[in-house]
């Protein structure tokens, strides 16, 4: 573990574990959290003998709180340095939720060369927000609702969001898990109100359709059929049809935050594919 300093000065902390010379697996965690959320998955790929790297984006846990650049071209930025810090090559990159758009930012933009493949689990791609011409977007009313509850209340706001729609902890039936809300809370709390406030812009109002274009490297797409945060509609339905050699595999019942409470069933996945 340790920090890597970007272009503009920014100390981003990173987490490299396994043997050096072993495939890296990269992954980029979602707002407003942290590496940590990739436990299950880094655990699961160090056991299978590959280096396995996340990093806390800019503002969030452990990097540091700094004011502005809270915005996609700088988490890719960030991204594509600690890559090149840790000289990092035929690398698969992971991303969940905005993370997934820092890592088709990163990839269409600075890491084609050095990627072998990437993965968009519930990610955010091609667009979150509802316009015109992607009325299965999300209306900015509760996008403004996200910035009132963060601004007002943000250690409550980041209970409830974890407690409800983030796991399906909200569908009747569910079985609720108080240590992963807990864990989801500290991950929030961890970091920067300003870095989660502008955030929201970032991950809800970037088009990311071309980047999803560019993208040339198999790309596997993964989504929960009853993801509340990120619909299903607007983004992997939609990024599909965008990517040149992407694969779509969607989970009924499945929460956006299906890769820590569905962990065994996509770890297998990715192992999957990552060795295909």
């Amino acid at each position: 573990m340790g920090f890597v300093t970007t272009d503009d000065g920014v100390q981003i902390f990173y987490k490299d574990w396994g043997p050096r010379g072993a495939q890296p697996i990269v992954f980029h965690h979602g707002w407003p959290l942290s590496s940590d959320d990739w436990d299950a998955q880094m655990l699961f790929f160090l056991s299978k003998g590959y280096r396995v790297v996340a990093h806390d984006r800019r503002g969030h846990g452990r990097s540091e709180q700094v004011a502005e650049g809270h915005d996609i071209d700088h988490y890719a930025a960030d991204a594509f340095a600690v890559a090149e810090a840790l000289d990092l090559s035929n690398a698969v990159h992971i991303g969940h939720s905005t993370g997934g758009g820092e890592v088709a930012r990163y990839v269409a933009r600075h890491g084609e060369p050095a990627g072998r493949v990437a993965v968009l689990v519930a990610a955010i791609p091609p667009l979150m927000l509802q316009t015109e011409a992607n009325p299965e977007g999300t209306p900015m009313e509760v996008f403004d609702g996200f910035r009132s509850a963060l601004a007002s209340n943000r250690a409550q706001f980041f209970r409830d969001v974890p407690a409800g729609p983030f796991y399906g902890f909200n569908r009747d039936g569910a079985t609720v898990h108080v240590g992963v809300i807990q864990n989801w809370s500290r991950q929030g709390m961890m970091g920067s109100a300003k870095a989660h406030y502008d955030g929201i812009k970032a991950f809800s109002e970037t088009d990311q359709t071309e980047d999803l274009k560019a993208i040339t490297v198999p790309t596997l797409v993964l989504h929960g059929e009853d993801d509340q945060v990120v619909p299903i509609a607007a983004s992997a339905l939609k990024a599909i049809e965008l990517l040149q050699d992407g694969m779509l595999k969607t989970y009924p019942g499945f929460s956006h935050g299906m890769l820590t409470v569905n962990a065994d069933v996509l770890n297998a996945d990715l192992l999957e594919f990552v060795t295909n």
